[in-house]
């Protein structure tokens, strides 16, 4: 059975949800923010990314990072933050007797944050190593490179920590526009596992977060699909492998396909009895890692396949890879490997939320992107839906090769070469 939830909106807009889990001795605390590298303009690209690090930064109450650091570390507990292209969630975990201080920590980050120029200043430094850090590690980047050559020059291609000369621009006015359009009650979701009960989180939850001022935030540019990125993306680098991606553009997180694609996905290129990993890597040899997957924004997503090869097997791989993926769209899938796919798809779904944290997370997530929250056993009963002919279905709407895009980072790149892996 999975695990209840209980739902709260508080008069200024905010939602929280909490997921109770009394045999724990954890809370997990999450603030969902509806804002990411899509909602900026593309002057400012990266300042969702620049803020998530500038709220570390100290709050009147704390005035310096460490004294945040310490409420929550000095109780045993974690820290963190990260943005996307649509969300940014700030987070913390605490043994469950420490949650009124966790909450409250979170909030006063949330909602105080100094942004002090001199601040901003240091912490550029930070964020631009971190961004060379992302342009030096080849698999990384690859990755960053597919997405800008499916997505093209739109919102959802931007890199979502921008670019070292984008955040070099960025000052403290900046920051306090951003704050003021979309950190807004109603795009915000409070969302809480652990140990602790729903009507504890909304006592405490009400007066830190109540009175945030409520506004209606922005519209996001709709993605166009008609803009599109090169087909071939190289990075030639003096380096021993290939980081090699293909991919392709997809539907939003809410189409019907979503459970179809999973269950594609996985007999494909997840994990070590899908195709790919038998054919490319355990009968040719042709790489160590090889996997298939996808992810979802509002209104469309990627599907690709990715790899690490010497220079020389570069060709092969990209002809064998689409070669699976041709065949999985044109030849219906035994009943046999359908269920292992299934059991092995749904098996990773339940694992992956065993704790407080995974459930919070996953539950602040849906409710804040999708307005709703899907049970572990309603999902798991879509998987189990899933038909052969469901795969073929979707495996035809989604591998279309004359659609694919390659990003390879690594020595001496030949476009041409690549081009004609591709058959172009």
């Amino acid at each position: 059975m999975s695990n209840t939830w209980q739902e709260t909106t508080l008069d200024n807009g905010l939602r929280i949800v909490t997921t109770p889990m009394p045999t724990t001795q954890a809370v997990s605390v999450n603030l969902f923010v509806g804002v990411g590298s899509r909602s900026e303009p593309q002057r400012l690209n990266g300042i969702t990314h620049f803020l998530e690090h500038m709220v570390f930064k100290g709050t009147e109450r704390r005035p310096d990072a460490m004294m945040i650091a310490e409420e929550i570390e000095g109780a045993g507990g974690t820290l963190n933050a990260y943005t996307n292209k649509e969300f940014t969630c700030y987070w913390n975990i605490v043994p469950f007797d420490r949650f009124a201080t966790a909450l409250d920590v979170a909030a006063d980050m949330l909602l105080h944050s100094k942004l002090e120029q001199v601040e901003i200043d240091r912490e550029r430094t930070v964020v631009q190593q971190e961004l060379k850090r992302n342009h030096d590690n080849p698999g990384s980047w690859a990755g960053r490179l597919i997405g800008q050559s499916v997505y093209g020059e739109q919102p959802p291609g931007w890199d979502v920590g921008g670019s070292v000369e984008l955040v070099e621009g960025m000052h403290r006015d900046d920051f306090l526009e951003h704050i003021g359009a979309w950190y807004r009650p109603s795009n915000v979701v409070l969302s809480v596992g652990g140990n602790v009960s729903h009507e504890r989180v909304v006592e405490l939850a009400a007066p830190l977060l109540g009175g945030m001022a409520a506004g209606a935030v922005p519209t996001v540019t709709p993605y166009d699909p008609e803009i599109r990125g090169g087909p071939i993306a190289s990075d030639s680098r003096d380096i021993d492998q290939c980081s090699l991606y293909l991919g392709l553009p997809i539907f939003g997180r809410d189409d019907p396909d979503r459970f179809p694609i999973r269950i594609m996905n996985d007999v494909l290129g997840a994990g070590m009895s899908s195709r790919l990993f038998r054919e490319v890597r355990e009968r040719r040899g042709l790489a160590y890692s090889v996997g298939s997957g996808y992810g979802f924004l509002a209104d469309v997503g990627t599907f690709t396949i990715s790899a690490g090869v010497s220079r020389d097997k570069v060709r092969e791989t990209i002809e064998v890879c689409v070669e699976e993926a041709v065949k999985l769209r044109d030849e219906r899938v035994r009943e046999e490997e359908l269920r292992r796919a299934k059991d092995h798809s749904i098996g990773r779904f339940r694992l992956s939320h065993e704790t407080a944290h995974s459930l919070a997370q996953r539950h602040g997530e849906l409710l804040l992107t999708k307005g709703r929250i899907e049970s572990i056993d309603d999902a798991v009963a879509q998987m189990e839906a899933v038909t052969a002919d469901d795969v073929a279905r979707v495996a035809k709407r989604v591998i279309q090769p004359e659609k694919l895009h390659v990003a390879v980072v690594g020595p001496k790149l030949d476009e041409g070469e690549i081009a004609a892996a591709l058959g172009r």
